[in-house]
């Protein structure tokens, strides 16, 4: 028996190349078997089972992989349970899973209904929970009414007296001092000014009306930040090797501007938000990674491949389309494929009214009108000449006699 030496591990997957086996799969093969101590009718038989699979694996021409992947992606998502993930000792901060995140997913939903954020950290904040919180104070975003024993109306002197809780305070890192420049916009031709742990605030209104939409409005005001991240998380990461913070709501531009924080592996599950920060394969990437996370937290088993085309579909034109009427579906160019779809009675009168053409070309068309689709075997055509048939028959006719 021979052993696999460098040599021969190199020239049988040259070989495996050269019959068409893709590169990036051999680079593959080589990692993992390089430092395995095979014999060289082993090596032969894995290779040969290789490029057996992969060749059992290949979409056959014509193929509906479409359909496969729509049905392969919608039947397991039907399986899903309907519920929500909570981080435990964290009130109200919860993540979508299930078929209702698969639904926003392929919807390009605007607004995901639970934007969340999971931030890496630099050397040396990700080391130890004291540095991780200084960049966790510069993102989580503080308001006044976090801060505050009560806002009081003081109506003798027309007065907004914010009486402050110092030791929240210190914790946020929020230094009182500064607090009435933030609120100067608020004083308008009145005076701001600092009492102990209370700032007072003279607006100049004399109208209880107006002076208690004054108070509201500096409840909301948001003293440290940043703007859409309304709680952060501060854990260690899945492995245990340094401090992540996971927020509640999202802002992506915001928190890669700040100091300390990895943008490299910064994530967001506010895919929109992605394709406008840093493009549209960034966004293909998300809509993979956010659906293939729903599906494995589910327990389900599908082939990534299918993600890719629907991600493909979606992400085709250069910006992100749903998977809908108002996407992909609505802006097909077939009226019957349009009509098949939804809102049957108008796709039909509208295009009546426009005089728009169906040339038959797709799948659900050909299907509505009975004719064969063009699709599998039904998209080869065979030419066939009569004359030269008839020729030949005649020609064999004479042959027999």
């Amino acid at each position: 028996m021979v052993k696999v030496t460098p040599k021969i591990l190199e020239k049988n997957l040259k070989e495996l190349q050269d019959d068409g086996i893709h590169f990036n799969l051999v680079e593959k093969i080589r990692k993992r078997i390089k430092d395995e101590d095979l014999e060289e009718e082993q090596l032969e038989y894995l290779l040969n089972k290789i490029y057996i699979n992969y060749n059992n694996a290949i979409v056959e021409t014509d193929e509906p992989v479409g359909t496969v992947a729509a049905q392969s992606i919608g039947e397991p998502g039907t399986q899903m349970t309907l519920r929500t993930f909570h981080y435990a000792g964290v009130e109200e901060f919860s993540v979508t899973q299930g078929l209702p995140r698969l639904i926003e997913i392929v919807d390009a939903r605007r607004f995901p209904s639970t934007p969340q954020m999971t931030i890496f950290l630099e050397h040396p904040y990700c080391e130890s929970e004291e540095k991780a919180i200084l960049i966790h104070n510069l993102i989580e975003q503080i308001r006044i009414e976090q801060i505050t024993h009560d806002v009081n109306l003081d109506f003798v002197n027309w007065n907004i007296v914010i009486n402050l809780i110092p030791e929240i305070c210190e914790n946020k890192g929020i230094d009182i001092e500064k607090i009435p420049e933030i609120l100067k916009r608020y004083k308008k031709k009145g005076t701001i000014k600092i009492e102990g742990n209370s700032i007072i605030i003279d607006p100049g209104i004399e109208d209880l009306q107006n002076l208690q939409k004054l108070r509201e409005k500096i409840l909301k005001k948001v003293v440290k930040g940043i703007r859409g991240v309304k709680r952060g998380l501060l854990t260690p990461s899945d492995d245990n090797s340094e401090w992540v913070i996971k927020t509640e709501g999202t802002n992506m531009q915001g928190v890669v501007q700040i100091e300390g924080v990895d943008v490299t592996r910064t994530v967001s599950n506010h895919i929109l938000e992605i394709e406008k920060l840093y493009g549209i394969e960034a966004a293909r990437n998300m809509i993979i990674k956010e659906a293939q996370k729903v599906l494995d937290q589910q327990g389900l088993d599908v082939d990534s491949r299918h993600l890719l085309i629907l991600s493909d579909l979606m992400c085709s034109t250069g910006a992100i389309q749903s998977i809908g009427r108002h996407g992909i579906s609505g802006n097909k160019s077939s009226v019957f494929a349009r009509a098949a779809f939804e809102v049957t009675v108008n796709q039909l009168l509208d295009a009546g009214l426009y005089g728009e053409e169906e040339r038959l070309l797709g799948i659900p068309e050909n299907v509505i009108v009975g004719q064969i689709g063009p699709i599998g075997t039904g998209r080869v055509q065979v030419m066939f000449d009569l004359d030269g048939n008839l020729k030949i028959l005649n020609e064999r006719k004479k042959s027999q006699l």
